[in-house]
């Protein structure tokens, strides 16, 4: 799989739901001034590390993507709106501090160590993780536990084909998946808010299922750090904290992995994560959401079980969801 560094050409965007190329980079450009200000103390996240390291620039174009059937129908949600909103607490804990605070981390070069349960441990470095399988185009939904949800065109290539070629024994029941941890180019890991580094984890069986996918990349372009580069987890029928992000290593155990938010607040983020309208947050409702950039007087929308991918139930038969949360 080869990348392109050309910037991305406007003229090859089809929706209108994306927004422009020069407004993204307007943008940027603000952001990057941000970074200079923040280098300088200024604001309560500074941004530390080797200011001569240029990562590979989020706007390259992944070339060879296959396109697919998911989510054909959805209205995407824009550009910057899924690259400047997110969660990612290594970077902070507004949603606006992923983008400003990610300039310095280093996404390249990169590997993931495969320990545990498997054959024999090993590690795969990210140029060999994007040929594993054909990358495809994916348009799922992501819902917050938070209530707030987008539709994202995610670039990646099934879980499953990772598994096969870790070779994992018959002791593996569980996914461990750790993220990075690098308090000089992640700020919010200086911050004892969570117990760093974060620790996310599957069943292997929704590990397996053909929707379980490794993102590399959305709009067709490399994933941005603030939204999880070089390589992160998408599992569109759980609430968005199950996506691990910046992983480096992936461990096969027998036992449910302690995840982090679970450890965190086990009375509000349960292991399997399943969205359900019909168990709430302690401190949200569950039944609807509000799409970003639905505008600000849109009505919300009601929330489907399993975030309408009501495929994955037959994974849950005979499971009390409210309490397997």
């Amino acid at each position: 799989m080869t990348l392109d560094n050309n910037k991305r050409n406007p003229s090859n965007i089809t929706s209108s739901e994306i927004a422009p190329k020069e407004l993204f980079e307007n943008r940027r450009l603000i952001l990057k001034a941000t970074s200079l200000i923040a280098a300088s103390g200024l604001i309560p996240f500074p941004v530390l590390g080797n200011a001569t390291t240029t990562p590979l620039p989020s706007g390259s174009k992944i070339i060879g993507i296959k396109k697919t059937a998911y989510g054909a129908e959805e209205k995407l949600t824009k550009y910057e709106e899924v690259t400047t909103y997110n969660n990612y607490y290594e970077f902070g804990t507004s949603k606006s501090d992923p983008a400003e605070h990610s300039k310095q981390f280093k996404p390249r070069p990169w590997t993931i160590s495969i320990e545990g349960a498997v054959k024999k441990p090993k590690t795969i470095d990210i140029e060999t993780l994007m040929k594993l399988a054909p990358l495809e185009e994916r348009i799922y939904r992501m819902r917050c536990v938070e209530a707030w949800s987008m539709v994202i065109p995610w670039v990646g290539l099934p879980l499953a084909s990772l598994i096969r070629w870790a070779e994992p024994t018959g002791n593996a029941k569980y996914i461990e998946f750790i993220s990075a941890n690098d308090p000089l180019t992640m700020p919010g890991a200086r911050v004892p808010i969570l117990d760093w580094p974060y620790v996310e984890g599957l069943r292997m069986d929704e590990a397996n299922h053909p929707l379980t996918l490794l993102a590399v990349g959305l709009y067709g372009e490399v994933l941005p750090n603030q939204n999880g580069a070089p390589v992160r987890l998408v599992v569109p029928w759980k609430y968005g904290f199950k996506g691990a992000k910046a992983i480096t290593k992936i461990r096969f155990v027998e036992k449910m992995p302690l995840t982090t938010w679970a450890k965190s607040g086990p009375n509000e983020y349960g292991f399997f994560a399943n969205v359900n309208p019909n168990v709430d947050h302690p401190r949200w409702t569950q039944s609807s959401e509000r799409r970003i950039g639905s505008g600000l007087f849109a009505g919300r929308i009601k929330t489907q079980m399993f975030n309408g991918y009501a495929e994955v139930g037959q994974l849950y038969a005979g499971m009390d969801l409210k309490q397997y949360f």
